[in-house]
C-alpha cells in the first residue's frame, strides 16, 4: 500500500490479494471493512488523535455506525484507491467519510460514526475536550451531500441463523472482537445460492455492544421484500443485541 496525505485526507492505493476475494473474484466485505479500519487508524495517527495519543489517556476509538453505498461492488480488480477524512466531532461523536475508487470511477462511498471510550470504565468521554485544539478535528457540521443513516428495525421473524464462538483470531488491540468480523457473522447464514447471484448495494450497520474472546453469539437473518436482508447479532447467553445490520442487494448482471 502507498499512502499520501492531502491536508486532512489520506489516500491509499491497495493491491488486492487472493485472500481478499471470494470464489467469484469479488471483494469480501470483511476485507473492505478492514481496509476502512486500517486507513482510518493511520489517518487519525497522522493527524494527532490516533492510538499513540489516546491510549496513554486510557481511551480507545469505538465504531458505532456505518452507512455504505455502492455504485458498483468491487469485483475482478487488482487494485483500489481508498480515501478517508475526518468530518469533525461534537461532545459524544466523531464523524468520518470514505471513498473507494477504481481508476477514475467511484465504486462506493461510506460514512461512519465513532466515540471515544474510557477502556477502564467503558463510558463515552467528551471528544471535544480530548481533541481540543487539534486543527484537523473541527466541530462537525452537517453537509448536504452527507450519506443518510437509515434506522434499522428489529427482526420480527428469523428465516436463518448460525451460532459462532469468538476466537483468538477475532480479537483486536482493544481486546474485543474486531468490527470487521461482525459482517462475516451477519452474512454467513444467507444461502450460498443467493450470495452467488447477488451483490451488495447498501449496508447500514449499528454496533451496539462488544463481545470478547470465548463468548458466543447467534446471527439471525430475516429476508425482506425488495432484495433486502435484516441481520441481528445477539449474545447467546444474555440475548443482548451486539450489532444490527440491514443490507440491500442487486442481482448480478
Amino acid at each position: 500500500m502507498l499512502a499520501v496525505m492531502q491536508n486532512k485526507m489520506s489516500e491509499e492505493e491497495i493491491n488486492i490479494r487472493y485472500s481478499d476475494l471470494d470464489f467469484d473474484k469479488t471483494l469480501k466485505p470483511f476485507s473492505l471493512l478492514n481496509f476502512f479500519q486500517d486507513i482510518a487508524s493511520d489517518n487519525a495517527e497522522r493527524l494527532g488523535f490516533g492510538y499513540s495519543f489516546i491510549y496513554p489517556q486510557n481511551l480507545m476509538w469505538v465504531l458505532l455506525k456505518y452507512r455504505i453505498e455502492f455504485n458498483e461492488y468491487p469485483s475482478d480488480i487488482q487494485s483500489l484507491v481508498l480515501r478517508t477524512e475526518p468530518r469533525g466531532c461534537n461532545k459524544l461523536f466523531a464523524y468520518r467519510n470514505f471513498e473507494l475508487l477504481s481508476g477514475n470511477k467511484t465504486l462506493a462511498k461510506a460514512s461512519s460514526v465513532w466515540s471515544l471510550v474510557d477502556f477502564k470504565t467503558m463510558s463515552i468521554v467528551n471528544a471535544e475536550n480530548v481533541i481540543s485544539g487539534n486543527p484537523y478535528m473541527s466541530k462537525f457540521v452537517q453537509q448536504e451531500n452527507d450519506l443518510k443513516y437509515n434506522k434499522i428495525p428489529q427482526i420480527t421473524e428469523v428465516h436463518s441463523s448460525k451460532e459462532f464462538e469468538v476466537r483468538y483470531n477475532d480479537i483486536d488491540v482493544n481486546r474485543h472482537a474486531n468490527n470487521g468480523n461482525y459482517i462475516v457473522w451477519a452474512l454467513e447464514p444467507i444461502e450460498l445460492e443467493f450470495r452467488k447471484t447477488h451483490k451488495l448495494k447498501t449496508i447500514d450497520m449499528v454496533y451496539k455492544k462488544e463481545i470478547k474472546y470465548g463468548e458466543c453469539l447467534v446471527s439471525c437473518v430475516q429476508n425482506l421484500e425488495g432484495n433486502k436482508t435484516l441481520h441481528a447479532l445477539k449474545h447467546k447467553e444474555t440475548g443482548e443485541d451486539l450489532c444490527l445490520i440491514c443490507c440491500e442487494w442487486v442481482e448480478y448482471q
